[in-house]
This record gives C-alpha cells, sequence and structure tokens, in this order.
C-alpha cells in the first residue's frame, strides 16, 4: 500500500485535506439552487463510500509494504472495527448538522464556527490521546485560530443584526457549535483503531489508514438511515421531504452530490494516510484549517458578505491573517 515516508509529504496530504474539507460545501451550494440539504447529503455519503472502495483497492492494494486492503479489514478485531465503525456515526451526526448550519447560515459563517471548534476540542482530544509535536507551539496555533473564529463570529452578527435573516442565521450559528463540538471526537476514534507507529507491519488485530477509511464509511453510511431520516422527517428549516422526492431527482442533482462526498473522501483518507508521519493532533489540526478555505469561498465566491461595512472587512481579513499564522504555528510545531 501507499505510505507516507516523510514530515514534508505529510504536510502536503494535510493541505490538500484542509482545501477538499473547506470546498466539499461548495456542491451543497450548488444542489441548493433545486435540491434540499437532506436529500444532497444521501448522495454525499454514497460519494464516501465510493471513494473509500476506490481508495483501497488502488493505494491501498498496490506496492510491497504494509498489508493489501482486502487482508487489512479481514483480520481487524471486533474492538478496533467498532471503533473506527463509531467514528464514522459521530462524524455523520456532526456533519448533518453543519450542513443544516450551511443551508442556514452559509459557508463562511458556518465552517468557521462549526469547524473552528471542532478543531480546537479535537485538537486537544488527539493530542492527549497520542502525544506528538512541540505542544506549546501547537497550542499557541491553536489559540490564534480560536480568535480568528470569534472575529468571523462577530462579522457575521454585524452582517444581519435585527433581520429575519439574521435570526436564521443566529439558528444556524447555534447548530454549528452543535456540529464542532461533536465532530472534535471523531477522529479519535478512527486513529485509535489504526497502527500509527507502524503502518509498514501493523500489529494483528489493528487497521491501515484504508481499512479504517473504508469501515469509518459504513459507519457513516449506516448511521445515515436514522440521522437523515429524522432530518428529511423534522428539519431544522422548510418542509420535510420525503425519499420519493430523493428518486425524481435529475441525474446531474445526484452527481454533485456524490461528487461533494469523494471531495471530502479524497481529504479524510489524505488525514488517516498522514496521520502516521504527521501524528493525529498535527494531521487533524492541519484538516482543520479548512474554514479559511471554505470563508475564502464563502467570501469571493458566493458574495456571503456583499455589501458589508468596511468594519466587517476589517474583521475578516484579520480573521484570515489569524488563520494563516495560526496553521503556520501547527506546522512548525510537527517539526519540533
Amino acid at each position: 500500500m501507499f505510505i507516507v515516508s516523510n514530515y514534508l509529504l505529510a504536510v502536503i496530504l494535510c493541505v490538500v485535506t484542509m482545501i477538499c474539507w473547506g470546498s466539499w460545501g461548495n456542491t451543497q451550494k450548488l444542489a441548493a439552487k433545486t435540491w434540499r440539504y437532506e436529500l444532497f447529503y444521501w448522495d454525499y455519503v454514497i460519494g464516501i463510500v465510493l471513494l473509500a472502495l476506490l481508495f483501497g483497492f488502488t493505494l491501498g492494494s498496490v506496492g510491497d509494504q504494509g498489508r493489501s486492503f482486502i487482508a487489512d479489514i479481514s483480520q481487524v478485531s471486533s474492538k478496533n472495527f467498532w471503533s473506527a465503525f463509531t467514528g464514522g456515526i459521530i462524524f455523520n451526526a456532526s456533519n448533518i448538522l453543519l450542513s443544516a448550519s450551511i443551508s442556514m447560515a452559509g459557508m463562511a459563517v458556518a465552517f468557521p464556527v462549526g469547524v473552528g471548534l471542532a478543531l480546537v476540542l479535537g485538537v486537544f482530544i488527539n493530542y492527549f490521546g497520542a502525544p506528538q509535536g512541540d505542544p506549546v507551539i501547537l497550542f499557541t496555533g491553536v489559540a490564534l485560530v480560536v480568535i480568528a473564529v470569534v472575529l468571523n463570529g462577530i462579522a457575521s452578527g454585524k452582517m444581519s443584526k435585527g433581520t429575519e435573516e439574521g435570526k436564521t442565521k443566529k439558528k444556524g450559528i447555534i447548530v454549528a457549535i452543535c456540529a464542532g463540538f461533536l465532530m472534535s471526537f471523531f477522529y479519535r476514534f478512527v486513529a485509535a483503531a489504526m497502527d500509527l507507529s507502524n503502518f509498514e507491519n501493523p500489529t494483528a488485530g489493528m487497521l491501515t489508514p484504508y481499512g479504517a477509511f473504508f469501515i469509518f464509511s459504513l459507519g457513516i453510511l449506516g448511521s445515515n438511515f436514522i440521522f437523515n431520516t429524522i432530518a428529511m422527517k423534522k428539519p431544522f428549516v422548510g418542509e420535510p421531504v420525503t425519499y420519493a422526492e430523493y428518486f425524481k431527482g435529475k441525474p446531474k442533482t445526484h452527481l454533485v452530490g456524490i461528487l461533494g462526498g469523494i471531495i471530502w473522501g479524497i481529504g479524510t483518507s489524505f488525514s488517516y494516510i498522514a496521520a502516521g508521519k504527521a501524528g493525529p493532533a498535527i494531521s487533524y489540526a492541519l484538516g482543520q484549517g479548512a474554514p479559511m478555505i471554505a470563508a475564502l469561498w464563502g467570501v469571493f465566491i458566493w458574495k456571503e458578505f456583499k455589501g458589508a461595512p468596511k468594519t466587517v472587512n476589517y474583521l475578516l481579513t484579520f480573521m484570515f491573517i489569524l488563520f494563516i499564522a495560526g496553521l503556520s504555528f501547527i506546522v512548525a510545531a510537527g517539526g519540533n
């Protein structure tokens, strides 16, 4: 299987993770023109499972190093299987909430608040689960990201204060906070199922990144029949939607959702692959720089802050600067 051999390559893969995690929301925005996010989300999950299988039978099965994909998932212990599967369940609950918050508050708000919170809590959880990297530099970077998230929230509040749209955005921010809290836990469950210290010759019963990601994707798919069915029947905004509506969707619309899942899946796979060399805390933290990418899309492509006063633009500028500085510290932490 393909294994990362040095820290620089691990960082590059984590940057790709960040771009993918911050960009998949564009597919939801595209589909939202004719398609409710609850329906979009089914295709998104299908895309994740397809990507997990594709990477398993390609990157996870080539070369002489490590175990092949089939051998890996065939020998996993029940403890590690359910650990990775549980990670999928937790992620799915959080991501459905994140998708709901995007539909209410927009990408430039939902991602920095929800995923930013997930970054902060997740770094603590992953670092103390498997310490790697300089903690002072790492947590300094996290602190800068926290300030950036706060500035984004202030900017959003100034844009829509006292309007009906503002009430919807406020609800979206609350949902994003709930999503971020849940999202901070999923990565640790998947990392615990992998032998992070030895991908070349992993311990019996433990998983490689490719097997772990596939089982994780099964957890997402299985739990989606519960979580997304509830979201369809009891939506945060709008009328309930049905499975009949899903099957009436156009092929192009379904493909947009599948593409969203593939984009996110590429990022997540790379994050797990990089975790062996960078460590789970740093790999997770770099990937969760996604709010900066999502905010860029939201501000410059989707014009979610169009017509904003100068104070809002200043806040957004400082947010981007602090995000970049925070991520730089996180990268530096892994080199120590």
